[in-house]
């Protein structure tokens, strides 16, 4: 199965009205949505990222996971699996611009509740968003065919992130 290389992109200034327009679409078809979130590079203002806007979808709980699947289905999302071994449904959109990844994860969700943490840190702490940018750009030079080696490599960051976000959440 051949592989779309690794490609970032500078900041776009476009990014979070995007969010907010698939955002409303989202909560016409997904009203019992408890939140729609924007994660991922593309919702830090500044960060060099991949042109594609990841969304997380809150769900009341796992009893709304195949619901909501069906919708996206029919709306033209093709299914990309649970991710994480955290009740994550990936699901990534077909034709789009810019692209969109929407996760649905139910209320109380880990792997959620780390990427909000992520995110905020990196918003609050420019030098680390710094930092980051710096590896995904070395990352993507050096696994620029290997989308999941160049995510894999970054795990190790992310997790040291996300141990300090939450750990000076309480």
């Amino acid at each position: 199965m051949p592989h779309d290389p690794v490609e970032l992109v500078p900041y776009d200034p476009q990014w979070p009205q995007a969010f907010r327009r698939i955002r409303d679409r989202l909560l016409v078809l997904l009203p019992q949505a408890l939140s729609i979130d924007h994660v991922g590079s593309t919702s830090i203002s500044g960060m060099t990222a991949k042109p594609l806007i990841d969304i997380d979808v809150v769900l009341p709980g796992l009893g709304h996971i195949e619901d909501a699947t069906r919708v996206l289905l029919t709306e033209d999302y093709e299914p990309r699996g649970n991710r994480y071994d955290d009740e994550v449904w990936a699901f990534l959109s077909r034709g789009s611009v810019p692209r969109q990844r929407v996760y649905l994860c139910p209320a109380g969700n880990g792997t959620h509740r780390n990427r909000l943490a992520f995110r905020d840190y990196l918003i609050a702490h420019p030098d680390a968003a710094a930092e980051y940018a710096a590896l995904k750009r070395r990352l993507a030079a050096e696994f620029r065919m290997d989308g999941n080696r160049y995510t894999a490599e970054k795990r190790g960051f992310v997790d040291a992130i996300v141990a300090r976000a939450l750990a000076n959440d309480g």
